[in-house]
């Protein structure tokens, strides 16, 4: 049988024999390290903090996030490091408690996630959109294809995600605004621990 150059023969079972293209795309690649994707993210999107990588509720993210010197030095005084034992952290929204919390010692700008794929991008960072700015990072090329315009965007807007693209060069560039009106959910015991762990990040670099 003769093959067309450029392609490549499959034979399986019973003799069946078809022909493959022979170029097939690559996966989509991130440009850069993720990263130095993440802080060129945060300037594109005028988040201005420490780019602090972090495993949240499981989720891969980068949170960009400002020390509260004021407070910071108010829980120095009185002996209250982080706390990142998230049931006892769950206790300060309790009624008969919540006098008693400590306040937030860490300003969180936003969250985003750095992808090569949208789904795995908003899977990641959609649980922080509602408390505040998210946003996720994509290779130039993902943002091409009638899945992004059909699926991605119409969701992103809904969860009110920023998006941003990285080409080939690792030049980021702001494909959709994020939704600054949507409705916020408000202080619970989730968002106080991770407000948490992001006071004890910003120690950590610092």
């Amino acid at each position: 049988m003769a093959v067309t150059p450029g392609q490549t023969t499959v034979t399986g079972g019973a003799g069946d024999t078809r022909s493959l293209p022979g170029h097939v795309l690559p996966p989509l690649a991130l440009p850069a390290g993720v990263d130095e994707l993440a802080v060129a993210a945060a300037a594109q999107l005028g988040w201005d903090g420490d780019v602090l990588p972090m495993t949240m509720l499981g989720r891969p993210v980068f949170v960009v996030a400002r020390l509260c010197t004021d407070v910071h030095a108010e829980r120095i005084a009185m002996g209250m490091p982080p706390v990142t034992d998230r049931a006892s952290v769950s206790t300060w929204v309790w009624p008969e408690l919540a006098g008693t919390a400590p306040a937030r010692a860490a300003e969180i700008v936003g969250v985003l996630a750095v992808a090569r794929h949208w789904r795995t991008g908003m899977a990641a960072v959609v649980p922080f959109a509602r408390y505040g700015e998210a946003a996720m990072v994509l290779p130039s090329a993902a943002v091409l294809t009638e899945d992004y315009v059909d699926n991605c965007l119409p969701r992103a807007r809904t969860y009110g995600l920023a998006v941003v693209t990285a080409d080939e060069n690792a030049i980021v560039d702001l494909d959709l605004s994020g939704r600054n009106e949507r409705v916020l959910l408000p202080e619970d015991s989730v968002s106080r621990w991770v407000n948490e762990m992001v006071y004890e990040q910003l120690l950590a670099a610092a």
